[in-house]
């Protein structure tokens, strides 16, 4: 089994990877043969820790397929005196596969006590805010500007490893170090992407809300309210997305969202039909103790689609019920409303509370469901 060692400067200084990459924590990538742990191969895994602002890689290599244990072996040795791995699909994929074939192998692991940061698992709910072409790690790269002399990919690699085994060369072995080496060093550089989502999970104070004025697609004036925020960790690259109602741009230090408010009049119903009475004159809904002296041919006994009563003034939409009470277009609509208060805009829980819902309307798929 081959082993390489190398130290590098660390130029790691950005707040949020220095929070998580610490010298508790190990980077680590596999290199297999295939999806399967039964029946494909395990050939190299390289680890990536940091001490101090240095930057040490290690890399061990199958030089043969019976080496597979030893490998194996020196992994789970080199990374037991820390507490986190971070990986880029670690917990979809290396883990599980790392775990198999321990089992198949014989080797005692303890893989499920460490704590897992998968970045993966993190950019692959951030696509639609991000835009990238897949959640690959490379195209993450690509969208952070890191380069990388690596061309290869894994599945290019299975041949190169296999023509390897018959025949070893240099060529053919730096192709495998370097496609694995690049992943490793180049992994840590990817922490940033973290930040949105730390500043979807609440990490951000709201700085201020101000009602503005823009102009629709149609040339058409419309209010919307503008939601600013300070991030808690530096967003590293411009990013947006939006709906027919919010839009969201989160650059550096600040987060900004523009909700389109409605500007009329809405309903609001009873859910106690059975004690109104509707006036179609009036198109509105009375409880009975008000309609003692209301003609009889005026009034009808209200149901559920017409018992409501109306009002005119500046709306703000919600998903999700943020605020009470509630105000509709119509009946059966999903979207509801709520008036535009100094109860809401004063305060900062009930603020929180809305942009919770905008960022569940943009990027939970159940709150989308929801939503349609």
């Amino acid at each position: 089994m081959k082993t390489w060692h190398e130290e590098i400067p660390c130029p790691l200084n950005e707040p949020l990877t220095a929070e998580i990459f610490t010298e508790h924590a190990v980077v680590f990538d596999i290199e297999t043969t295939g999806f399967s742990p039964a029946h494909t191969n395990l050939y190299m895994i390289g680890c990536v820790s940091r001490k101090g602002d240095t930057l040490k890689v290690d890399q061990f290599f199958a030089e043969e397929t019976i080496e597979e244990k030893l490998l194996l072996l020196s992994f789970i040795n080199h990374i037991e005196p820390f507490d986190t791995v971070i990986s880029f699909n670690g917990t979809g994929f290396d883990i599980p596969y790392l775990k198999a074939k321990c089992s198949l192998l014989g080797v005692k692991e303890r893989l499920s006590a460490y704590t897992h940061i998968d970045l993966y698992k993190v950019v692959s709910q951030l696509k639609n805010l991000l835009k990238t072409e897949n959640c690959k790690q490379k195209s993450i790269e690509q969208f952070l500007g890191i380069r990388r002399d690596d061309t290869q990919n894994g599945g290019d690699l299975i041949d190169v490893y296999k023509n390897y085994l018959k025949k070893p060369n240099k060529e053919a072995l730096f192709l495998l170090r370097q496609h694995n080496y690049d992943d490793i060093v180049g992994l840590p550089s990817l922490l940033p992407i973290l930040a949105y989502e730390r500043i979807l999970r609440g990490n951000y104070c709201v700085a201020s809300i101000e009602g503005i004025e823009t102009m629709s697609q149609n040339k058409e004036q419309r209010k919307e309210l503008q939601i600013t925020l300070t991030n808690d960790y530096p967003a590293p690259r411009r990013v947006s997305c939006g709906n027919a109602l919010y839009y969201l741009s989160i650059y550096k230090d600040k987060t900004q969202i523009n909700v389109k408010l409605y500007d009329g009049e809405l309903k609001f119903f009873f859910k106690d039909y059975k004690n109104y009475y509707y006036l179609p004159k009036e198109d509105a809904a009375v409880h009975k103790s008000l309609s003692t002296y209301v003609d009889k041919k005026y009034r009808e006994p209200a149901v559920p689609q017409n018992c409501y009563t109306k009002k005119k003034a500046l709306f703000v939409p919600q998903y999700r019920e943020v605020m009470k009470p509630k105000f509709v277009e119509n009946y059966k609509d999903k979207l509801t409303y709520f008036e535009l208060t100094e109860d809401f805009t004063e305060s900062d829980v009930m603020l929180r509370r809305y942009v919770k819902q905008v960022f569940e309307t943009l990027f939970d798929k159940n709150a989308n469901k929801r939503k349609d």
